[in-house]
């Protein structure tokens, strides 16, 4: 191990930096976070700079460096594009036995800065020893997609109550077992779904040693439409802590191998008239799992709440009572259509857009025709491959142009994506004439036009 990590108290403390550019302003930033002095050293201060120093109490010296500007100084950064110079404060600090760090010269260094992922009071920083800093920002980047933002809330939580703890539990071993079951139990799970009175609740409520109800939690997660880098922070955390996962036919198979590895699973199927399970036993069996104190993922494509009758879900947990949380995801339309290469809206085209469910009951037009063949907007049916001569018979028949173009993407967002695009006239003809399986997005608008300009994804298989 080339560098020992250690965490440096410098709240108060006066800490030299050496340069008035651009690197010493984003070294002095990380200082001035941790409640630092600042005292900068150059001929020239950028005006960003000079506000951070005179926000920390600090002071500018607007001249070259001085070996007796170390004075008084805990750590020394030495922030300048001129290597001589930087290696002089390098010596200087060795000499007086002050740390230094010198930007971007792990050989003049007594200490360095590491990628920091800030959750305060919880820090994790991560090093390469100044061999690789890229590479070390890298796997910041990838812990920070890992640890939500609330972590700094549990730590906090913490703290507040460690020592009332460490006084009812002497034994070291013993408090190790109580903030387990505190970060792996429930009452980290409200924390971090924003239930911060709740948590501290059932806290107080352990730490009194009250019996309280273990009742699960069911969690709504919009899986998206299909591609699994489209998933947010969240959804994956929740997914990697259920105990079971519902799920059905829209929710892509590389999403579902996300899930906890020991999840139970559970199928509920859900095709056009042939629904595995109907949708009120969905109901049933998300009140009855979290009833037995299991944390439940029910796992949805697109968003919960954009016909995913996440809704009729949520009603029937809060009429009995059970905890839930709601995670959006992005719906069909935006995701399908961007990856076609079609804005949903643009100037030109559309100043609106309607979602509509394609998926006409008993194979009838009861839609609001007359309402969605207004101009200037584009129309995205949900489950309309079954229907979809009817859709572009009943918009022309109400008035809107044969000749409007319109596209059914199949399988939006994955590599199995294929776009089909031509007119309202032509559209169900062409589709008819390949196997097309759902899911499947219809857009019918202007904005259909701008594809071959603006279709990226290598996946798509434009049938035209």
């Amino acid at each position: 191990m080339e560098f020992l990590p250690l965490f440096h108290n410098l709240r108060g403390s006066r800490v030299l930096v050496v340069g008035g550019g651009e690197i010493a302003l984003r070294k002095s930033r990380l200082l001035a976070d941790a409640g630092a002095v600042l005292r900068v050293v150059a001929p020239a201060i950028e005006p960003q700079l000079c506000e951070l120093i005179n926000s920390s109490g600090g002071e500018q010296v607007l001249r070259g460096y001085v070996e007796a500007d170390l004075e008084g100084c805990v750590l020394i950064i030495a922030a300048t594009d001129d290597e001589p110079l930087n290696a002089q404060v390098s010596a200087d600090a060795h000499r007086r036995c002050v740390p230094v760090n010198v930007v971007d010269a792990p050989a003049l260094c007594s200490v360095i800065f590491p990628a920091i992922v800030d959750r305060s009071p919880l820090v994790i920083a991560i090093s390469s020893g100044g061999d690789a800093p890229v590479l070390a920002r890298l796997i910041r980047a990838k812990i920070e997609t890992w640890i939500p933002s609330t972590y700094g809330q549990l730590a906090g939580l913490a703290a507040r109550f460690r020592a009332r703890v460490k006084g009812l539990f002497p034994d070291v071993q013993q408090r190790r077992g109580f903030w387990e079951d505190v970060f792996q139990g429930p009452i980290a799970d409200r924390l971090l779904a924003g239930q911060g009175a709740e948590a501290e609740r059932l806290l107080l409520a352990k730490i009194e040693g009250q019996a309280v109800e273990t009742t699960g939690e069911v969690y709504l997660v919009g899986a998206g439409p299909g591609d699994p880098d489209l998933l947010t922070f969240r959804a994956l955390r929740l997914m990697q802590q259920a105990d079971v996962v519902l799920y059905d036919r829209l929710v892509a198979p590389a999403i579902l191998e996300l899930c906890r590895r020991d999840a139970e699973r559970i199928y509920v199927g859900k095709r056009r008239a042939d629904h595995a399970v109907p949708q009120d036993q969905i109901n049933q069996q998300l009140v009855d799992l979290a009833k037995q104190g299991k944390r439940v993922v029910r796992l949805k494509g697109g968003d919960p709440f954009i016909f995913g009758r996440g809704g009729e879900e949520i009603e029937e947990l809060a009429a009995h009572g059970i905890p839930f949380q709601v995670v959006p995801g992005i719906t069909a339309a935006s995701g399908c259509a961007a990856y076609a290469g079609i804005p949903l809206t643009h100037r030109d085209y559309a100043q609106s857009v309607r979602f509509v469910t394609g998926h006409l009951k008993d194979g009838t037009s009861n839609l609001p025709w007359s309402d969605l063949v207004a101009p200037a907007q584009t129309l995205v049916f949900y489950m309309g491959l079954v229907g979809l001569p009817i859709i572009c018979e009943q918009l022309i028949k109400h008035g809107r142009s044969a000749d409007t173009p319109a596209a059914l993407i199949q399988q939006g967002t994955t590599s199995n994506q294929r776009v089909f695009t031509g007119t309202l006239a032509d559209l169900p003809t062409m589709v008819a004439e390949h196997e097309v399986h759902a899911p499947t997005l219809v857009i019918v608008g202007e904005v259909v036009l701008l594809r071959e300009k603006l279709k990226w994804f290598e996946g798509a298989q434009s049938q035209v």
